[in-house]
C-alpha cells in the first residue's frame, strides 16, 4: 500500500469528540498511551507516554482512531503536517484520558498570519505588517508568522491548538486606498474575487484547513485597500514596495492588531477559566504518578 493510500485509509475526519472511559476526548485533550493486544515496536516504545490528541479520525471500516502527537516531542508541529514518526494513531481502548497539564487554564494561543506577495506591490501589505510586529514586544501566547505565498504551510499551522487567528492581507473592497477593515471570517467574507496571484486568501485557507481537521474558533481578517490591484502589475517583472497610502497604513495596522490581540487573549482566558472542566480524581492511590 502506498504512503498516500495509507493516509487516505487512516485519516477521514471523524466526530469532533468521543467518550473514552467516561471522559470526553477531543482535539487538545491529553491522554496516556496504553496499547492493548498485540504491540508493535512503536507501541512498546511509546507505551505510558503522554500525548496530545490532534483529531478524531475514522477509517474506511468505520472504526474511530485518535491521531496524536507526543506532549514532549519538540517536533510535534511536524506531526501536524502528517509526517511519520511524529504523528501516531491509537484506538479508543488504547488510551487513558488525562486532565489538563496544570490546574491553571491553558493559555489562549493566537496566530497572526501575514500573507501576500511582496513582489506585487501593495499585495505585500500583510507581510510588511507582520515584519513590523515581529520587531515589537509580543505576548508569549501569540505567534507572529510571515507566510507570504506559502498557503499550505498556513493550512497546516491552523491545525495546531490556536484559539484564534488574525489574517493580515491586502484586499480590494472598493474603499479609498489605505483603508483598514477588520472582518470576522467566521461570519463569512467576500474577499478577493478577481486574480489571486498568490493562490490563497483567508476564506480558501480556512476551507481547506477545516477539511483537513480544524480551524481556530475565532477567525479575523485585517485587510487593507490597495492602491494598485495585482492585475495592474502582472506585466511587471517585479514591483517591490508599497504605495504611499498603503505604506502609511502599516503602522496603524500594527496598533490595531496589538489591540485586537489584547482583546482576544483577555476574552479567551476568561472563557477558558469559566468553562474549564473539573476532573474527577483518578482511582487508586492519589500519589500514583500516573
Amino acid at each position: 500500500m502506498s504512503g498516500t493510500d495509507f493516509w487516505t485509509r487512516m485519516e477521514s475526519r471523524g466526530p469532533d469528540s468521543v467518550v473514552v472511559a467516561g471522559s470526553t476526548v477531543r482535539a487538545g485533550s491529553r491522554v496516556r498511551l496504553r496499547p492493548r493486544g498485540s504491540a508493535d515496536i512503536f507501541d512498546l516504545a511509546l507505551g505510558g507516554r503522554v500525548a496530545v490528541v490532534r483529531s478524531v479520525e475514522q477509517d474506511e471500516a468505520g472504526e474511530l482512531h485518535l491521531a496524536v502527537t507526543l506532549e514532549d516531542d519538540p517536533g510535534s508541529d511536524l506531526g501536524d503536517a502528517r509526517l511519520p514518526g511524529h504523528r501516531f494513531f491509537y484506538g479508543l481502548a488504547d488510551v487513558e484520558p488525562l486532565g489538563p497539564a496544570s490546574t491553571d487554564a491553558a493559555p489562549v494561543r493566537v496566530l497572526v498570519a501575514g500573507i501576500g506577495n511582496v513582489f506585487l506591490g501593495d499585495d505585500g501589505f500583510g507581510v510588511a505588517v507582520v515584519r513590523r510586529l515581529a520587531e515589537r514586544p509580543c505576548p508569549p501566547e501569540v505567534d507572529v508568522v510571515e507566510f507570504g505565498i506559502r498557503g499550505m504551510d498556513l493550512v497546516y499551522a491552523l491545525q495546531r491548538d490556536y484559539a484564534a487567528v488574525v489574517f493580515v492581507d491586502a484586499a480590494p473592497r472598493g474603499e479609498p486606498a489605505g483603508t483598514l477593515t477588520l472582518l470576522d471570517a467566521a461570519q463569512g467574507w467576500a474577499g478577493r474575487s478577481t486574480v489571486e496571484p498568490h493562490g490563497m486568501d483567508p476564506v480558501r485557507v480556512l476551507r481547506l484547513a477545516a477539511e483537513l481537521g480544524r480551524v481556530p474558533e475565532r477567525r479575523l481578517v485585517l485587510c487593507c485597500e490597495p492602491a494598485t490591484l495585482p492585475t495592474e502589475v502582472l506585466g511587471e517583472d517585479v514591483l517591490v514596495g508599497l504605495s504611499a497610502p498603503v505604506e502609511a497604513a502599516v503602522e496603524q495596522a500594527v496598533r490595531l492588531v496589538e489591540q485586537t490581540l489584547s482583546e482576544l487573549i483577555a476574552a479567551g482566558s476568561d472563557r477558558a477559566r469559566r468553562s474549564a472542566p473539573v476532573d474527577d480524581p483518578p482511582d487508586g492511590d492519589p500519589g500514583d504518578p500516573r
